[in-house]
C-alpha cells in the first residue's frame, strides 16, 4: 500500500479526526543505506540496515559521531542518501518530493524550533497552513493537541518566550502530531531539559505513545534513556555501523560484541530496573488519614496496614505528607503534616527512576499516585528488592519493554 500523509493535503472544513482514534502508523525500513559527505575519506552511515514494525519506537543510541542524527534526517530527506533506500509502508522515500514528504512526518529537535514570533497557536498550526486548511479547522485541532499534551486551552495565544523549556518541549510534540502523521523522528527530544522534567516528560510521552502507537524513529546519546523509551535498541558505532538492534531485554542480556557490551555499561543489571514499572509491583498499604478526621480512627487503622506510618491525603486522596508523633498527638489529623510526602512516585515510572528517587530523598518509603494524583499505594527499597529476586520480575524482564499504561 502506497506510503500517504493521514491527512490529505487538500483544502477542507471537515471536523478534524479525533488524535484518539488515529490512522495507522507506517512501518519504517532501512535498507544498506549509507551516506558519504564530500571531502570525507569514511562514509558517516555505512550499509544501515533495519526495520522499525509500524507502531514501534525505534532508539538510536551511540557515541558522538557514529552517524544517529544523520540516519535520522535521511528518512525525511533533510539530507539525500548516497546509496541504499529508505522505504515507508514499503514505498520508497524518493518517489516523492521531499517537502511533501516533511509534511506527513513529524519531527522534533532538542532545540525545539519554535518560531519566537509566532504565537503557540501559530507554532502548532503551522503545517496544517500549508496544507490550506479552513481556520476553525486549525482551531479544532490546536484545541485538541494541546489537550493532548497537557497544556490550558489559553496557552494557545501566548508566545514561547513565555514558557518553561518543559513546556515549550510538549509544544514541539504537538506541533509534529499536527497533521496526525503515521512516522514520528525525534533527535534528541529531551536532552535539553533538566532531570526531574526530563523524567516527567519521558513518561507524559510514553503514556501518549500507549494511545497513539505512532512509528517513531528516537536519537538520544543516554543508554538509560533508549533502555526506557524504545521498543527496539539500534546501538550504534563510529564510522555509522550498526553494531546491535535488539529490544532493550535482548541487549542487556546478551550484548553482541565487546563494544556493545561497554557501551551498555557493566551496571546492566541494574540497568533491568529500566524494563520494569512501579504498576508491576503489589505495593504496601499505608493506613491513610483524611485532613480533619480523628487522629484516634487513623491509630485504629495502623495495624491493619502493611507499615506504621499513616500517610496524609487531601480530600481527592492526593498525598500531602506523613504523620509524625506529634501529628498524631493532636486530636484531628493537621492540612500542614510535620513529614514532606517526598518523593511521590507516579505509577508508571521505570523502577530505576522510582528507585534514584528514593535514594536522592533518603527515605524508605515513597506514595505511588495514579494518574489523578491519588495515592494507589506505598514504594519501598524493600519491595524493590524483594521483587527483582522474584519469578515474576524474571519474566517481566525478557519480554519486550511495557509500553500499555495502566
Amino acid at each position: 500500500m502506497p506510503f500517504v500523509a493521514s491527512i490529505p493535503a487538500v483544502p477542507g472544513d471537515a471536523a478534524p479526526k479525533s488524535l484518539r482514534t488515529t490512522s495507522r502508523a507506517a512501518s519504517v525500513e532501512y535498507r544498506e543505506v549509507t551516506k558519504r559527505y564530500p571531502g570525507q575519506a569514511e562514509p558517516a552511515i555505512r550499509s544501515l540496515s533495519l526495520e522499525v514494525p509500524a507502531g514501534d519506537i525505534c532508539v538510536l543510541v551511540g557515541p558522538s559521531g557514529c552517524g544517529k542524527t544523520t540516519a535520522l534526517r535521511l528518512a525525511n530527506r533533510m539530507i539525500e542518501l548516497s546509496g541504499g533506500d529508505i522505504l515507508l509502508d514499503g514505498v520508497s522515500i524518493r518517489t516523492r518530493p521531499a517537502a511533501e514528504l516533511r509534511r506527513g512526518i513529524g519531527y522534533v529537535i532538542q532545540q525545539i524550533g519554535l518560531f519566537p514570533h509566532l504565537t503557540i497557536g501559530e507554532n502548532i498550526a503551522v503545517v496544517p497552513k500549508l496544507l490550506n486548511w479552513s481556520r476553525q479547522r486549525i482551531s479544532a485541532r490546536v484545541k485538541e493537541l494541546l489537550e493532548l499534551v497537557s497544556l490550558p486551552a489559553d496557552m494557545r495565544d501566548q508566545y514561547p518566550a513565555q514558557l518553561s523549556g518543559g513546556q515549550r518541549q510538549r509544544v514541539g510534540v504537538a506541533r509534529a502530531l499536527a497533521v496526525d502523521p503515521p512516522v514520528m523522528l525525534m533527535d534528541e527530544p529531551f536532552g535539553a531539559i533538566d532531570p526531574i522534567n526530563r523524567e516527567r516528560l519521558q513518561n507524559q510521552f510514553l503514556r501518549l505513545q500507549s494511545e497513539l502507537r505512532k512509528t517513531i524513529v528516537f536519537v538520544t546519546h543516554d543508554i538509560d534513556e533508549a533502555i526506557k523509551m524504545g521498543d527496539r535498541v539500534a546501538v550504534m558505532q563510529k564510522g555509522g555501523v550498526l553494531a546491535q538492534y535488539a529490544t532493550p531485554p535482548e541487549l542487556l542480556m546478551s550484548p553482541a560484541s565487546d563494544f556493545v557490551e561497554d557501551f551498555v555499561g557493566a551496571d546492566r543489571a541494574l540497568k533491568r530496573l529500566a524494563l520494569l514499572r512501579v504498576r508491576s509491583i503489589d505495593l504496601w498499604k499505608a493506613p491513610l488519614a483524611r485532613v480533619g478526621e480523628p487522629t484516634s480512627a487513623v491509630r485504629a487503622r495502623i495495624a491493619e496496614a502493611d507499615l506504621p506510618h499513616p500517610l496524609a491525603v487531601d480530600a481527592d486522596g492526593r498525598p500531602i505528607g506523613w504523620l509524625s508523633e506529634r501529628d498524631l498527638a493532636r486530636e484531628t489529623v493537621p492540612a500542614k503534616p510535620d513529614t514532606s510526602p517526598e518523593p511521590i512516585v507516579d505509577r508508571d515510572d521505570v523502577l530505576r527512576d522510582a528507585l534514584s528517587d528514593l535514594l536522592r530523598y533518603d527515605t524508605q518509603y515513597g506514595p505511588v499516585v495514579d494518574e489523578h494524583g491519588r495515592v494507589v499505594g506505598v514504594l519501598s527499597v524493600e519491595i524493590i528488592s524483594h521483587f527483582l529476586s522474584s519469578n515474576r520480575a524474571a519474566e517481566l524482564a525478557t519480554g519486550p519493554a511495557e509500553r500499555v499504561t495502566g
